[in-house]
Protein backbone atom coordinates (compact mmCIF):
# COMPACT_ATOMS: atom_id res chain seq x y z
CA UNK A 1 0.00 0.00 0.00
CA UNK A 2 1.31 3.54 -0.70
CA UNK A 3 2.64 5.23 2.22
CA UNK A 4 1.07 9.34 2.45
CA UNK A 5 3.19 11.81 4.72
CA UNK A 6 1.62 12.98 7.65
CA UNK A 7 0.34 16.53 6.04
CA UNK A 8 -1.78 14.63 3.89
CA UNK A 9 -3.24 12.06 5.96
CA UNK A 10 -3.98 14.80 8.77
CA UNK A 11 -5.87 16.61 5.82
CA UNK A 12 -7.74 12.93 4.85
CA UNK A 13 -8.79 12.95 8.40
CA UNK A 14 -9.76 16.64 8.71
CA UNK A 15 -11.59 16.27 5.51
CA UNK A 16 -13.43 12.36 5.63
CA UNK A 17 -14.47 14.20 9.32
CA UNK A 18 -16.00 17.55 7.86
CA UNK A 19 -17.87 15.38 5.82
CA UNK A 20 -19.19 12.74 7.83
CA UNK A 21 -20.37 15.61 9.95
CA UNK A 22 -22.04 17.34 6.86
CA UNK A 23 -24.01 14.31 6.62
CA UNK A 24 -25.24 13.21 9.93
CA UNK A 25 -25.84 16.63 10.65
CA UNK A 26 -27.58 17.54 7.16
CA UNK A 27 -29.60 14.50 6.98
CA UNK A 28 -31.20 14.73 10.41
CA UNK A 29 -32.28 18.12 8.89
CA UNK A 30 -33.30 16.99 6.07
CA UNK A 31 -35.62 14.28 8.07
CA UNK A 32 -36.93 16.29 10.16
CA UNK A 33 -38.19 19.28 7.65
CA UNK A 34 -39.65 15.98 5.41
CA UNK A 35 -41.24 13.93 8.36
CA UNK A 36 -43.88 15.66 8.98
CA UNK A 37 -43.32 15.40 12.87
CA UNK A 38 -42.68 11.84 12.21
CA UNK A 39 -39.42 10.90 14.85
CA UNK A 40 -39.13 7.71 13.76
CA UNK A 41 -39.15 8.92 9.73
CA UNK A 42 -36.53 11.75 10.62
CA UNK A 43 -34.52 9.01 12.39
CA UNK A 44 -34.77 6.46 9.50
CA UNK A 45 -33.21 9.00 7.17
CA UNK A 46 -30.54 10.23 9.18
CA UNK A 47 -29.65 6.17 10.08
CA UNK A 48 -29.18 5.12 6.37
CA UNK A 49 -27.14 8.23 4.57
CA UNK A 50 -24.90 7.87 7.88
CA UNK A 51 -24.47 4.70 7.42
CA UNK A 52 -23.77 4.77 3.70
CA UNK A 53 -21.45 7.91 3.52
CA UNK A 54 -19.07 6.13 6.27
CA UNK A 55 -18.82 3.19 3.56
CA UNK A 56 -17.61 5.79 0.91
CA UNK A 57 -15.49 7.96 2.99
CA UNK A 58 -13.92 4.85 4.83
CA UNK A 59 -12.94 3.29 1.08
CA UNK A 60 -11.98 6.78 0.42
CA UNK A 61 -9.72 8.18 3.15
CA UNK A 62 -8.89 4.66 4.37
CA UNK A 63 -5.64 4.19 2.12
CA UNK A 64 -4.60 7.37 3.37
CA UNK A 65 -5.24 8.26 7.33
CA UNK A 66 -6.64 5.29 8.12
CA UNK A 67 -9.81 6.59 8.14
CA UNK A 68 -10.55 7.07 11.76
CA UNK A 69 -12.08 10.01 11.72
CA UNK A 70 -12.75 9.35 15.56
CA UNK A 71 -9.96 9.99 18.43
CA UNK A 72 -11.49 6.75 20.25
CA UNK A 73 -10.48 4.67 17.09
CA UNK A 74 -7.31 6.61 16.97
CA UNK A 75 -6.48 6.14 20.64
CA UNK A 76 -6.84 2.35 20.18
CA UNK A 77 -4.67 2.18 17.06
CA UNK A 78 -1.99 4.05 19.20
CA UNK A 79 -2.25 1.50 21.84
CA UNK A 80 -1.66 -1.32 19.19
CA UNK A 81 1.25 0.12 17.76
CA UNK A 82 -0.19 1.71 14.77
CA UNK A 83 0.82 5.24 15.21
CA UNK A 84 3.25 6.84 16.82
CA UNK A 85 2.14 8.81 19.87
CA UNK A 86 3.20 12.16 17.28
CA UNK A 87 0.81 10.80 14.89
CA UNK A 88 -1.83 10.48 17.90
CA UNK A 89 -1.23 13.73 19.05
CA UNK A 90 -2.29 15.88 15.90
CA UNK A 91 -4.77 13.24 14.50
CA UNK A 92 -7.82 14.50 17.34
CA UNK A 93 -7.26 17.89 17.15
CA UNK A 94 -8.04 17.70 13.13
CA UNK A 95 -10.65 15.61 13.34
CA UNK A 96 -12.76 17.80 16.08
CA UNK A 97 -11.72 20.65 13.49
CA UNK A 98 -12.67 18.76 10.47
CA UNK A 99 -15.99 17.87 12.48
CA UNK A 100 -16.95 21.27 13.61
CA UNK A 101 -16.31 22.40 9.86
CA UNK A 102 -19.30 19.98 8.98
CA UNK A 103 -21.40 20.99 11.21
CA UNK A 104 -20.98 24.43 10.17
CA UNK A 105 -21.29 23.37 6.27
CA UNK A 106 -24.77 21.40 7.15
CA UNK A 107 -25.95 24.81 8.77
CA UNK A 108 -25.46 26.84 5.80
CA UNK A 109 -26.48 23.95 3.15
CA UNK A 110 -29.83 24.40 4.61
CA UNK A 111 -30.23 27.99 5.55
CA UNK A 112 -29.60 27.62 9.35
CA UNK A 113 -27.95 30.00 11.30
CA UNK A 114 -23.69 28.73 11.54
CA UNK A 115 -23.23 28.91 14.92
CA UNK A 116 -25.46 27.00 17.37
CA UNK A 117 -25.70 25.50 20.71
CA UNK A 118 -27.75 22.76 20.99
CA UNK A 119 -30.50 22.56 23.41
CA UNK A 120 -31.28 18.66 23.12
CA UNK A 121 -30.48 16.80 26.07
CA UNK A 122 -29.61 13.11 25.89
CA UNK A 123 -29.23 12.18 29.66
CA UNK A 124 -29.34 9.61 31.27
CA UNK A 125 -27.42 6.76 33.02
CA UNK A 126 -29.03 4.43 30.24
CA UNK A 127 -28.04 6.96 27.52
CA UNK A 128 -24.53 7.16 28.81
CA UNK A 129 -24.31 3.01 29.06
CA UNK A 130 -25.36 3.25 25.15
CA UNK A 131 -22.36 5.21 24.34
CA UNK A 132 -19.61 2.71 25.83
CA UNK A 133 -21.76 0.02 23.81
CA UNK A 134 -21.61 1.68 21.32
CA UNK A 135 -18.32 2.35 21.12
CA UNK A 136 -16.87 -1.37 22.14
CA UNK A 137 -19.39 -2.57 19.16
CA UNK A 138 -17.35 -0.14 16.94
CA UNK A 139 -14.40 -0.83 18.07
CA UNK A 140 -14.77 -4.55 18.01
CA UNK A 141 -15.94 -3.98 14.25
CA UNK A 142 -12.90 -2.82 13.07
CA UNK A 143 -10.55 -5.04 14.65
CA UNK A 144 -12.26 -8.23 13.99
CA UNK A 145 -12.71 -6.97 10.43
CA UNK A 146 -9.45 -5.20 9.92
CA UNK A 147 -7.83 -8.68 11.14
CA UNK A 148 -9.96 -11.18 8.68
CA UNK A 149 -11.32 -9.50 5.75
CA UNK A 150 -9.81 -5.98 5.61
CA UNK A 151 -11.31 -5.23 2.28
CA UNK A 152 -14.75 -5.43 4.15
CA UNK A 153 -14.26 -3.16 6.56
CA UNK A 154 -16.08 0.15 4.87
CA UNK A 155 -19.17 -1.86 4.67
CA UNK A 156 -18.68 -3.09 8.04
CA UNK A 157 -18.82 -0.32 9.98
CA UNK A 158 -21.27 1.45 7.76
CA UNK A 159 -23.47 -1.29 8.39
CA UNK A 160 -22.64 -1.39 12.35
CA UNK A 161 -23.67 2.30 12.54
CA UNK A 162 -26.45 2.11 10.94
CA UNK A 163 -27.90 -0.65 12.95
CA UNK A 164 -26.51 0.95 15.93
CA UNK A 165 -28.48 4.16 15.54
CA UNK A 166 -31.63 1.88 16.22
CA UNK A 167 -30.43 -1.11 19.21
CA UNK A 168 -28.64 1.78 21.23
CA UNK A 169 -30.81 4.68 23.37
CA UNK A 170 -28.53 7.24 22.69
CA UNK A 171 -28.03 6.56 18.97
CA UNK A 172 -24.74 5.42 18.81
CA UNK A 173 -22.38 8.79 18.24
CA UNK A 174 -19.68 6.26 20.05
CA UNK A 175 -16.82 9.07 18.75
CA UNK A 176 -15.52 11.86 20.80
CA UNK A 177 -15.07 14.29 18.10
CA UNK A 178 -19.06 13.66 16.95
CA UNK A 179 -20.23 14.46 19.76
CA UNK A 180 -18.41 17.71 20.25
CA UNK A 181 -19.66 18.88 17.08
CA UNK A 182 -22.63 17.99 17.20
CA UNK A 183 -23.12 19.90 20.82
CA UNK A 184 -22.98 22.66 17.90
CA UNK A 185 -26.21 22.33 16.34
CA UNK A 186 -29.67 22.80 17.29
CA UNK A 187 -30.87 20.23 15.38
CA UNK A 188 -32.16 16.83 15.13
CA UNK A 189 -28.42 15.63 15.91
CA UNK A 190 -27.58 17.85 18.08
CA UNK A 191 -26.29 16.97 22.16
CA UNK A 192 -26.41 19.89 24.77
CA UNK A 193 -23.56 20.31 25.43
CA UNK A 194 -23.53 19.48 29.01
CA UNK A 195 -24.66 16.14 28.13
CA UNK A 196 -21.31 15.64 25.93
CA UNK A 197 -18.86 15.19 28.82
CA UNK A 198 -20.34 11.69 30.09
CA UNK A 199 -21.23 10.32 26.64
CA UNK A 200 -16.84 11.06 25.63
CA UNK A 201 -15.93 9.40 29.09
CA UNK A 202 -18.31 6.17 27.85
CA UNK A 203 -17.13 6.54 24.49
CA UNK A 204 -13.37 5.95 25.78
CA UNK A 205 -14.18 3.36 28.32
CA UNK A 206 -15.64 1.58 25.74
CA UNK A 207 -12.94 1.65 23.05
CA UNK A 208 -10.48 0.95 25.75
CA UNK A 209 -12.72 -2.56 26.74
CA UNK A 210 -12.92 -3.59 23.18
CA UNK A 211 -8.91 -2.63 22.95
CA UNK A 212 -8.92 -5.22 25.84
CA UNK A 213 -11.17 -8.13 25.01
CA UNK A 214 -10.12 -8.48 21.22
CA UNK A 215 -6.50 -7.91 21.92
CA UNK A 216 -6.78 -10.67 24.15
CA UNK A 217 -9.52 -12.86 21.32
CA UNK A 218 -7.79 -12.08 18.40
CA UNK A 219 -4.30 -13.82 19.92
CA UNK A 220 -3.37 -16.37 17.99
CA UNK A 221 -1.30 -19.62 19.85
CA UNK A 222 1.97 -19.45 18.96
CA UNK A 223 3.49 -22.70 17.20
CA UNK A 224 5.57 -24.92 19.42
Amino acid sequence: MAHFDLPRRLVAEALGSALLLAVVVGSGIMGERLSGGNVAIALLGNTLATGAALVVLIGVFGPISGAHFNPAVTMVATLRGELSWREAALYPPVQILGAILGVWCAHAMFGEPILQVSTRLRAGGDQVFSEAVATFGLVATILGTVRFRPEATPMAVGLYITAAYWFTASTSFANPAVTIARSLSDSFAGIAPACAPAFIAAQIVGALLAAAVFGWLLKTDKTP
